[in-house]
């Protein structure tokens, strides 16, 4: 079944958003992407796809695109951040070679997945803040900042972690703070940096960092726990000395990287629960939300922008086979709903894991040296369920 002609009307330029606006315009839609700032900058700094996100740019046709902008992953290291010295080392390149592990700047995947809306077909238009969404009518109605109203016949909220459009499917829900910030910032990377994710653990903070753009570019999360509440967001400017000062306990690779910082961005980390209610059927409409407004997680895991293709997927390809109608949006909801809040529980475990301290730290650093040594390949096994699973392929 096509979408030939149908028009949709996706919320938010972001990973997803523009995922959703390719996929949905490769099987017939026409699709206006609104986006509320005034031009697609070069914001956030590195992220991670892995197999099951790179399976979606593949089914979209924008694998060699990906290949060209990316760094594929030899490894992840996990280390103690003490003393530098290594816990245990999971090769991901062994573990879906045919797909691969990429690092790349949040920049450069927009633009990939941007000029691939655009060759489908999809019209950017920028400037369109959305101030709030009616569901009461007879199609979903837009009320815009600029006080003009849009009617649509379907609509995609992919608007993050503040979205108006799963608020008027759920309403408002308010965040709970983790007692956990986070850092964000790129130094110039050392020659010859093997491409290799780095994590820095320690009790009651960690540091993640790997190469970007080449090598040219070493991009660093670090996080610590602390009770005082910071806002949530991602436009918070901090000292580069408060992150140093954070750290001043870990080794001196750590040490040399956080030298560098100049541009230090914090926010705070605040768990949200995945949505109730993911998509609606109206009486001439329909809306659905995909991504961080469907589901907002932690970054322990590295899935945020994989879990925002997969959506993607998933919603073209349900809508596409069961109709912009309950079968197809109860489909789509059905399929993603589950595994996204699996994702979603094991970024939350990981957190823990990850900031251990005293006796039980010791412990577990001693099961994983040990796990490592004996049976390397068991570590990998562990994260099958996540990274082994194609929505391209499954029903």
């Amino acid at each position: 079944m096509s979408l030939k002609g149908r028009s949709v009307i996706v919320v938010g330029a972001g990973v997803a958003g523009l995922a959703a606006a390719r996929a949905l315009a490769l099987r017939g839609a026409h699709v206006t992407v609104l986006e509320q700032a005034d031009a697609i900058r070069e914001v956030g700094a590195g992220l991670q796809i892995s197999p099951n996100g790179a399976a979606v740019l593949k089914a979209l046709g924008l694998a060699q695109e990906l290949e060209r902008v990316s760094t594929r992953a030899v490894a992840v290291e996990l280390r103690d951040g003490l003393d530098g010295s290594l816990v245990t080392r999971l090769d991901v390149a062994k573990l879906r070679p045919e797909q691969g592990y990429h690092f790349l700047h949040r920049a450069d995947l927009i633009d990939l997945v941007l000029q691939g809306a655009r060759d489908a077909g999809a019209e950017l238009r920028l400037l369109q803040k959305v101030e709030a969404v009616d569901l009461s009518g007879p199609r979903p109605r837009l009320h815009m900042a600029t006080g003009a109203e849009i009617e649509a016949e379907l609509l995609i909220g992919a608007d993050g972690l503040h979205s108006q459009v799963r608020a008027a499917l759920n309403g408002k829900v308010a965040p709970f703070f983790t007692h956990q910030v986070a850092w964000r910032t790129l130094v110039p990377c050392e020659p010859g940096a093997p491409a290799v994710a780095e994590v820095h653990m320690g009790p009651g903070r960690h540091l993640v960092s790997y190469p970007l753009r080449g090598g040219t570019l070493r991009n660093i999360v670090a996080v610590e726990e602390r009770r005082r509440w910071v806002e949530e967001g991602w436009s918070l400017r901090d000292d580069p000395m408060e992150l140093r000062v954070a750290f001043e306990s870990y080794g001196a690779r750590v040490q040399g990287w956080l030298e560098q910082a100049q541009d230090v961005w914090l926010w705070g980390l605040f768990r949200h629960p995945v949505a109730r209610q993911w998509q609606r059927v109206l009486p001439q409409g329909a809306v659905a939300i995909l991504g961080d407004a469907a589901h907002p997680t932690l970054p322990f895991l590295a899935q945020g922008a994989s879990m925002g293709l997969e959506d993607a997927w998933v919603l073209a390809d349900s809508l596409a086979t069961k109709g912009v109608g309950e079968a197809g949006l109860s489909e789509y909801q059905a399929r993603r709903a589950p595994r996204a809040t699996r994702i979603v529980e094991a970024a939350n475990r990981n957190a823990r894991a990850y900031h251990l301290s005293g006796p039980l730290r010791s412990l577990a650093h001693l099961g994983l040296r040990i796990g490592g040594a004996v049976a390397p390949q068991a570590a990998l096994g562990r994260f099958d369920w996540l990274y082994g699973h194609d929505v391209t392929r499954a029903g």
